[in-house]
């Protein structure tokens, strides 16, 4: 049992004492650490029951405490209306820091989750559609909740389920028909021809006649040249996928598509006509309505007697469930989808009740650059291939006085910018928009990812430093210490990953990230780390070396990578 653990079991007991009928204590990290370690808000809490003022039982527990502290603390403070700070002796801090340099990278890690299993479904990019900034969110929200999940001892699988038919794939192949283009050479022209597809649609009703038909086709498999043309422009975005996937350092576990979930689903559909689902001017629809006000009708099977993406997605539950026996299921997508989400989950809550509940979809917004919104439909998409160049090269425009060779420069480069997309995606709440700003994401002073990178690499170079000298790095507490803010921070790390991973929210990370880096930039900055004369110095090169494997944790949590070198 560790400290925090014996002082919340402590404050049970003496509220038992007291006469609190079943007591929950939760120690909370205060906002600055002026206030404390740790505090608890429970004498509010339990006030009312005991007839007595929230002070009054604050003192009363602090009394209490303090008569028999064995807790290794240095003092309780109570503050109005009635909070309790604790605040931990440097005994306490320094074997937090023993504890984070023995266990290296490994130290904020649990099994809170106890092996729990859990599939995080994200990205989702369609085949003959370029990969956007959109899906570049999805990706990079979803690989830190998957690692996230890992820390607290799930078992996690990645997953990734992609449409790959559908009218976009109808409208891209049509155009290609069309220009009597047989082979699909890369994502770019089949994304081209999605575009010029798109915009004819519905200029005329034999175009969308056609396109009709030829969606059809793609369903039945019954034209050899539309096979072809949809194999090799399927592959080939596949292919294109795989390599974004690896620059960001994310892998996929399962890969499901709509053409194989969109059988089952339209079977599911139809096997529940008419107590579910029931007929609507020759489609199939779903009416959210009667089950709760505040949903709506949807579409489930289309008046072609093609399963919609609804019907989709609710083959797909069953069907990931039945490759992988999750105990949850996390989907994460845009948030433009939040609605007709609620009625899949209320129409699967019906079929499959037990999947219904291990579901829980978490979205994203929109990631904008300053010239606005994007749309795939009418071709003014950012690509997150380009956007990542783009950072890259004012990222090198940064380096170009380094002495550094070209293919360094280039692999640093993609690194930091990969991290300032990454961070400047993380640092936000989940739902909200974000507008990239290249001049702040990629400042190495402040909120920004690189500013987190290059205080992990500077930290580095000074334990580099001492590799050639006599001083040794020596986690003992040297007699005069006086407990630093660096060191109340390195040990809240456990606690951050925790709540991100119960809120499924990474900007607790990113955010404490920013503090910690912070506080060693003031560390080094008032105390000379490297001093073979000071008998504290081996001390601060331990405080160094935990600041750097909890960095390195951290942002790989985030998904992201520290350079050799900035």
């Amino acid at each position: 049992m560790n400290t925090k653990q014996e002082i919340v079991e402590k404050i049970k007991k003496i509220l038992l004492g007291l006469g609190v009928k079943k007591p929950q204590v939760q120690l909370d990290i205060p906002a600055h650490v002026k206030m404390g370690d740790y505090s608890s808000s429970v004498a509010m809490v339990c006030a009312k029951e005991l007839n007595k003022k929230p002070i009054e039982l604050a003192e009363e527990i602090k009394s209490k405490l303090v008569s028999n502290n064995t807790l290794g603390l240095l003092k309780i403070e109570v503050v109005n209306p009635g909070f309790i700070n604790f605040f931990f002796d440097k005994n306490y801090f320094g074997d937090v820091v023993k504890e984070v340099i023995l266990e290296k990278e490994g130290y904020g890690k649990s099994d809170s989750l106890g092996a729990k299993k859990i599939m995080v479904e994200f990205t989702d990019p369609n085949p003959f559609k370029e990969f956007h900034i959109g899906h570049l969110m999805s990706n990079t929200i979803g690989e830190s909740i998957s690692r996230i999940i890992i820390a607290r001892g799930a078992e996690v699988k990645r997953a990734c389920y992609q449409g790959d038919v559908g009218l976009h794939v109808a409208k891209a192949i049509w155009d290609l028909l069309k220009k009597e283009i047989y082979i699909v050479r890369d994502v770019r022209q089949s994304a081209s021809a999605y575009v010029a597809g798109s915009e004819l649609y519905e200029s005329s009703s034999i175009i969308k006649g056609e396109v009709d038909e030829v969606n059809k086709k793609i369903y039945s498999r019954t034209d050899e040249i539309i096979n072809k043309l949809y194999d090799q422009g399927k592959k080939v975005s596949l292919d294109y996928f795989e390599t974004i996937y690896k620059k960001l350092g994310t892998k996929f576990d399962y890969y499901f598509f709509e053409s194989e979930v969109g059988v089952f689903g339209q079977e599911t559909v139809e096997k529940n006509l008419p107590n579910i689902f029931e007929g609507s001017e020759g489609a199939v629809v779903f009416k959210g309505e009667k089950y709760d006000p505040t949903l709506h009708t949807r579409v489930f099977i289309n008046k072609d007697g093609l399963p919609t993406y609804e019907a989709k997605e609710l083959g797909l539950a069953k069907i990931k469930y039945d490759r992988y026996p999750y105990d949850e299921s996390v989907v994460i997508t845009g948030n433009e989808i939040n609605e007709y989400f609620r009625v899949l989950l209320k129409a699967m809550s019906l079929i499959f009740p037990d999947l219904a509940k291990k579901t829980k979809h978490l979205s994203h917004g929109m990631l904008r650059l300053p010239t606005g919104k994007m749309s795939s439909r009418t071709g003014k998409v950012i690509t997150a291939e380009s956007l990542i160049l783009e950072v890259q090269e004012k990222i090198l425009e940064k380096m170009k006085d380094r002495e550094i060779s070209d293919d360094k420069k280039k692999e640093i480069s993609e690194i930091i910018a990969i991290g300032a997309l990454k961070y400047s995606i993380l640092k936000q709440t989940t739902g909200k928009d974000i507008i990239f700003d290249f001049d702040k994401s990629l400042s190495f002073e402040g909120d920004s990812g690189p500013y987190l990178q290059y205080a992990t690499v500077r930290a580095n170079s000074i334990l580099k430093k001492v590799e050639n000298i006599k001083l040794k790095v020596e986690s003992e507490i040297p007699e005069n210490w006086t407990t630093t803010n660096l060191e109340r921070l390195l040990e809240r790390f456990p606690s951050v990953v925790e709540r991100a991973g119960t809120e499924y929210a990474p900007s607790h990370v990113a955010t404490y990230l920013i503090e910690l880096a912070g506080e060693f930039n003031s560390f080094y900055a008032s105390h000379k780390i490297i001093d073979e004369t000071d008998p504290t110095s081996p001390y601060r090169l331990a405080l160094t070396q935990a600041f750097v494997h909890v960095m390195t944790s951290g942002l790989n949590l985030l998904g992201i990578k520290v350079p050799s070198q900035m």
